[in-house]
């Protein structure tokens, strides 16, 4: 067990070497600065302004903000767990920092376990400081609050943390650049669900509904990410809870007990296949 928590260590150092924590931080800081000048002159224009009926203008305006930023969270969630894991197999390997470890320390299911571990100790605590520094920002400046609270924070960061998964995953078969393109392409990928089942919702398509929810599923953070969307406005009723299950990105989708068991069992999955792919892979 020291062996893993050293080569966990030796991860966040490597990054730290990388200066990979500077840019995160630098994206952080101008992120929240540009949410909180965007929320306060929304919230100011929102006051003025006479809403259609059944519209309740600061709960649309402080919830589709609070969703944005929800976005935001995720996505810069996403950069770092990638940047944290693109190269952990291929990318070491490469750089003949990987054999030593393997052969006799700790081995190679220990690595990768220890590799994830480490991304996790760094990306859960970022990913629920940002995004109750969203929050705080947006209450402070619309007196607006989801309904609920912690719950979304934890399903946004369960969401990275199944893209770190699959990115160790690439990183056992691509090489760092590769592995960090097919990521992102693959988050892409799952945005693009959330938005034809948006479109769905709108041309009221069963059939295009229930794609996009397919691969919402197969990729399970963009549907950790829509039931966080649904779950801010979960008590918000009549047709400002209709407009806003529209959700930024992606449609808000229930999914309840059923999908954060499908997350653990698809990060246990991606994992398993990772250490079998690692055991038969030469370095």
């Amino acid at each position: 067990m020291t062996a893993i928590w050293t080569i966990a260590e030796y991860g966040l150092r490597e990054a730290l070497r990388r200066k990979v924590f500077v840019v995160v931080c630098f994206l952080t800081i101008a992120f929240l600065g540009l949410y909180w000048l965007g929320a306060r002159y929304a919230f100011h224009h929102v006051a003025g302004v006479v809403p259609p009926e059944g519209v309740d203008a600061r709960t649309f305006a402080g919830a589709f903000l609070f969703g944005m930023a929800m976005f935001g969270t995720l996505f810069l969630g996403v950069v770092l767990a990638i940047f944290l894991t693109l190269g952990t197999v291929r990318g070491d390997a490469e750089r003949a920092l990987l054999q030593p470890l393997v052969v006799r320390p700790i081995g190679r299911s220990a690595l990768l376990v220890a590799r994830f571990l480490g991304a996790a100790a760094v990306c859960v605590p970022y990913v629920l400081i940002l995004y109750f520094a969203a929050m705080l920002l947006t209450g402070l400046e619309g007196s607006w609050w989801p309904d609920r609270i912690v719950t979304p924070g934890l399903e946004l960061a369960g969401g990275v943390l199944i893209v770190a998964a699959l990115s160790l995953l690439g990183s056992v078969f691509l090489s760092s650049i590769a592995n960090g393109i097919a990521i992102f392409m693959l988050f892409g990928s799952g945005l693009v669900a959330g938005l034809l089942g948006n479109i769905g919702h709108v041309l009221n398509s069963p059939g295009l509904t229930h794609a996009a929810k397919i691969a919402a599923w197969a990729i399970p953070f963009e549907a950790l990410y829509q039931d966080a969307l649904r779950a801010i406005t979960e008590k918000t009723s009549g047709l400002t809870g209709f407009l806003l299950r529209l959700g930024p990105f992606g449609g808000a989708e229930q999914g309840g007990a059923a999908l954060r068991l499908w997350a653990v069992a698809y990060i246990v999955l991606v994992g398993a296949i990772a250490v079998a792919g690692f055991a038969r892979r030469d370095l």
